[in-house]
Parts: C-alpha cells; sequence; structure tokens
C-alpha cells in the first residue's frame, strides 16, 4: 500500500516509527545507564524487593515468583536490568527463529558487566530492526502472545519499545531516588 503524501509505503513508515521511537527510548536508557554505579544496582528502595542474589559459584539468581506477590516487591536496579536482558534476550531469539531461553537460563552478569550486556543486545536488537522486510513486519508475532494470537511481527517491535521505555522509567526513578538519599 503506497503513502501517497509520503511516497513511501506502509511497510517503510511502520518500520521507520518503531526504529525511531527505539532509538529516542534507548536514548533515554543510555541517560541512566551511564550514571549507573556498581552500588547503586544492589542498593533496596524499600524493605520488601525483588533483587539478585551471588551463588556461591558467582553466578546471580534473581528472585521470582511464577504468580505476582501481593504486595508486589519493589525490584532494584539490578533486578531491573536483568528482568530487560531477560525479556529482550527472548524477544531476539524468537525473532532470529532461534529456540527461545528459558528465563532461569538468561544470567545476569553482575554489576560490573551489566551496563555491556545491555548494549549488546541493543546492538543485537538493531540488526533485527534493520533486515525486517514488510512481509516480516506483517507476519504472525512469535513472542510475547501465544501461537494464534493474530498479533504481527510489528506488533511485537512496538510491545518491545513500550516494555524498554517500562524499564527505562523505574530504571531511572531507582537511580534518581538512590542519588537523592545519597
Amino acid at each position: 500500500m503506497q503513502d501517497t503524501a509520503a511516497g513511501r509505503d506502509d511497510h517503510h513508515v511502520t518500520r521507520d516509527l518503531l526504529r525511531w521511537q527505539f532509538d529516542l527510548t534507548w536514548s533515554l536508557a543510555e541517560l541512566h545507564l551511564d550514571r549507573l554505579a556498581t552500588a547503586d544496582f544492589l542498593w533496596e528502595p524499600a524493605p520488601l524487593c525483588w533483587t539478585l542474589r551471588q551463588g556461591a559459584d558467582g553466578s546471580w539468581t534473581p528472585d521470582w515468583a511464577d504468580t505476582e506477590p501481593d504486595p508486589i516487591p519493589v525490584p532494584t536496579i539490578g533486578w531491573v536490568t536483568w528482568h530487560l536482558g531477560w525479556w529482550w534476550s527472548v524477544a531476539a531469539d524468537h525473532a532470529h527463529g532461534r529456540e527461545p531461553r528459558d528465563r532461569a537460563a538468561v544470567a545476569w552478569p553482575g554489576p560490573d558487566a551489566t551496563v555491556g550486556w545491555l548494549r549488546g543486545l541493543h546492538d543485537e536488537w538493531l540488526a533485527v530492526l534493520d533486515r525486517l522486510t514488510e512481509a516480516d513486519l506483517a507476519g504472525p508475532a512469535p513472542f510475547p502472545w501465544p501461537a494464534g494470537s493474530g498479533m504481527t511481527v510489528a506488533q511485537m517491535l512496538a510491545w518491545a519499545n513500550a516494555e524498554l521505555m517500562k524499564n527505562t522509567a523505574e530504571l531511572g526513578q531507582l537511580r534518581l531516588l538512590r542519588a537523592a538519599g545519597r
């Protein structure tokens, strides 16, 4: 379908808009990522928190419940970054046609390596965005909805942008609260 006002087809408009939204949201994420200190990641902003716990082998395990608890725990910056890395890794697996990783298989790299890990996921996601065709965008979404949902890959990308925006806001709010309490 041709957009006569812009002289571009809908595929390019959709992809360009999704890419613009992603780039805008990522620029806000970078604002906070650039300012994080190692001690920020495990700072607990409330008595009831979800965080990451380091095992004897050095690996990190996120707090998790299969059913959302009531009251909902406040996440630490570390937990938010793990959560972002988890859903983004799984979305990238689906977009690349790979077998998606199980939640427990997405390892948080620790406070000193997390920003680099997220930037690597950013670069991988850009490769996904840059290779999509009109047919790809209109195709069925492999994630986060079940098969047969009627959702498209373009809608998956919009969901990923919204999830990134939400996680960026959480990360920023936590970082600002910690900085204000210093």
